[in-house]
């Protein structure tokens, strides 16, 4: 079976409005672990979508995040 996942979460979101958007993201952060995937595909396009200095800030954010957990 080829399952392209990418493409499943991009079809299930791709109607929803920023609200709905916000709410997945809130949902898979909060323990709803089988969203998880969703947040990975989700950022592949902020990602894509960012300028350079957003991704540097994205990248330091990220960063500071992990210290503060360890």
């Amino acid at each position: 079976m080829d399952l392209d996942i990418r493409r499943a979460i991009l079809a299930n979101i791709k109607d929803n409005n920023e609200e709905q958007l916000q709410a997945t993201i809130t949902d898979s952060i909060d323990g709803r672990e089988v969203l998880l995937p969703g947040l990975g595909v989700l950022f592949e396009l902020i990602w894509k979508n960012a300028s350079d200095q957003e991704k540097h800030e994205m990248v330091d954010t990220l960063a500071k995040g992990v210290q503060t957990q360890g």
